[in-house]
């Protein structure tokens, strides 16, 4: 193994020209257009923002109304699929429940990533 020294200076400056580039992407890529109805959401989000129970999407899982992902436990729902649901009504919400998950989804997504930044 070999081990390089450098002065605390150098060492800072390339911090901070890590950290510029990290920004420029996040920023860029929150900037280009994502198709809302391909943006995945878990159980969580859905039932807090639509505010029905566990228990409902459970069931409609169940009956193979809503299509879903499981990953290690955790299911995961397209915004277009939850849309599809009220449509359809078998959630009966108004439109802006759909606008709250949306928005409040991207809030979730960004208090995420800045707390892995601070790990």
């Amino acid at each position: 193994m070999e081990i390089i020294t450098f002065e605390s200076k150098a060492y800072k400056e390339l911090d901070n020209k890590i950290t510029a580039i990290a920004d420029y992407i996040f920023n860029h890529t929150e900037a280009e257009s994502i198709n809302e109805d391909e943006i995945w959401v878990d159980s969580y989000e859905v039932c807090t923002f639509l505010k029905i129970s566990d228990r409902t999407l459970q069931r409609l899982r169940a009956a193979g109304t809503v299509t879903y992902s499981n990953i290690k436990g955790h299911y995961f729902y397209k915004i277009g699929e939850i849309k599809r649901l009220l449509e359809e009504r078998l959630i009966k919400r108004d439109k802006d429940s759909i606008n709250d998950l949306i928005t409040n989804h991207q809030l979730y997504v960004k208090e995420r990533r800045n707390i892995r930044k601070d790990k």
